[in-house]
């Protein structure tokens, strides 16, 4: 699974986008689909690098932050939108109705993409090595 030299690398704001691993973007940080039946499922590394993502125990209780940042800006977001559209403003009940269906709706999102800028973004020393593999599980399997 070497990089051909036709290949172009993924963006940093696509592999992102793909919910790829922030240090190859090759490999995969969760195991099912966004929106589903079944809870979504975090890998614990890289399939193809072998990054560990949870860099230490409760590391991605920050990711609690930053959807709690992103659930804000959608509040607003969908607050604001339900005023352009429907021009009430003497009932609070169709603003919390639609705010609260949206958050609901954007719950599964706001896990993914909470984790994914956490690593992404928030991480330090934590960078794009393409290069970069981890070879104790080749030594591991001789």
């Amino acid at each position: 699974m070497e990089l051909k030299p036709q290949q172009k690398e993924p963006s940093q704001f696509n592999a992102a986008l793909h919910a790829k691993c922030p240090r190859c973007r090759r490999g995969d940080l969760f195991a099912n689909s966004m929106y589903g039946f079944r809870t979504q499922v975090m890998h614990k590394e890289c399939s193809y690098c072998g990054l560990r993502y949870e860099r230490e125990p409760g590391y991605f209780y920050v990711a609690m932050f930053v959807s709690y940042a992103l659930t804000t800006i959608q509040m607003i977001a969908i607050g604001v939108l339900t005023y352009l559209i429907t021009k009430e403003d003497d009932s609070p009940w169709i603003y919390m109705a639609t705010i609260f269906t949206g958050i609901v709706l954007l719950s599964p999102f706001n896990y993914r993409y909470s984790r994914v800028i956490l690593l992404y973004w928030l991480t330090p020393g934590l960078s794009y090595s393409p290069g970069r593999r981890d070879h104790s599980k080749s030594r591991e399997m001789k």
